[in-house]
């Protein structure tokens, strides 16, 4: 019983020191937005600084769902019509990643770290 007590102590102790840390990771992370409108993206080239997090968003301006899909990045994401998407993307090394609308491979943009 004594050890479940501090042990669970130890547990609490721990998950509350860690909150300000992740506040920290959170705060750093860069935030970049796309448009999809007339089944392209706008800016078709998004700029995010290397080895930060990056934080896309997407506002789905066209009346039908799209995906935004990248396999470099590792990231899908179906955005409703007429809403807004947000991806979380680990912190990254210098380089172009492309993305794609799966639903219209036509639609193309890139992600440059530097």
């Amino acid at each position: 019983m004594m050890n479940t007590r501090r042990n669970l102590m130890v547990a609490a102790v721990c998950a509350v020191a860690t909150l300000p840390f992740s506040a920290a990771v959170a705060q750093q992370a860069t935030e970049v937005q796309v448009t999809y409108s007339g089944g392209q993206f706008q800016p078709g080239e998004v700029r995010a600084p290397a080895d930060k997090p990056v934080v896309i968003r997407i506002k789905n301006l066209d009346g039908k769902a799209m995906e935004f899909e990248s396999k470099s990045l590792r990231v899908e994401k179906v955005v409703a019509a007429k809403s807004e998407g947000v991806i979380n993307v680990r912190a990254l090394k210098p380089g172009r990643y492309e993305f794609f609308d799966d639903f219209n491979e036509k639609a193309r943009g890139s992600l440059v770290v530097q």
